[in-house]
C-alpha cells in the first residue's frame, strides 16, 4: 500500500513525530494488517519515499471520534488545531463515504 503526503507532513513521519494516518476504511485500508509495510511518498514528485511498519489499526465511526483519540501531533502537525484538521479531512472525505466506511486510524513507525 503507497500513502501519498504533502512535504510538511512527509517531514512529521520522517522526523517521527506524526505517528498516526487517518483515513477513511473503505476497501483499500480493510485489507491492511498489522505488521504490513506502507510505502509514504513525498508530495508532489513522489521521488522521496519511506517505508513505516503499521503497529495498530483502530476503526472509529467518523473522524471527529478518531481525531478525539489521538494528539493533533500524533495525526498531522503540532502547527494545526484539531478543528482545523476535521476541516482538512473534509476536503478530502465525503459524509456519504464515512457514512459508508467509517474511518481508520493506522498507527504506524518508521522501518529503519
Amino acid at each position: 500500500m503507497k500513502i501519498h503526503l504533502h512535504p510538511e507532513i512527509f517531514n512529521q513521519v520522517a522526523s517521527g513525530i506524526k505517528t498516526v494516518e487517518a483515513r477513511v476504511n473503505d476497501e483499500k485500508r480493510q485489507r491492511l494488517r498489522i505488521g504490513d509495510i506502507v510505502t509514504i511518498l513525498k508530495r508532489p514528485d513522489e521521488i522521496e519515499t519511506l517505508q513505516v511498519k503499521v503497529t495498530n489499526l483502530h476503526t472509529f465511526s467518523n473522524f471527529t471520534e478518531l481525531v478525539n483519540h489521538y494528539t493533533i501531533k500524533q495525526l498531522y502537525s503540532p502547527n494545526c488545531t484539531k478543528e482545523q484538521y476535521l476541516a482538512l479531512l473534509s476536503q478530502f472525505y465525503s459524509d456519504k463515504e464515512i457514512a459508508k466506511y467509517g474511518t481508520v486510524a493506522i498507527e504506524f513507525e518508521l522501518v529503519k
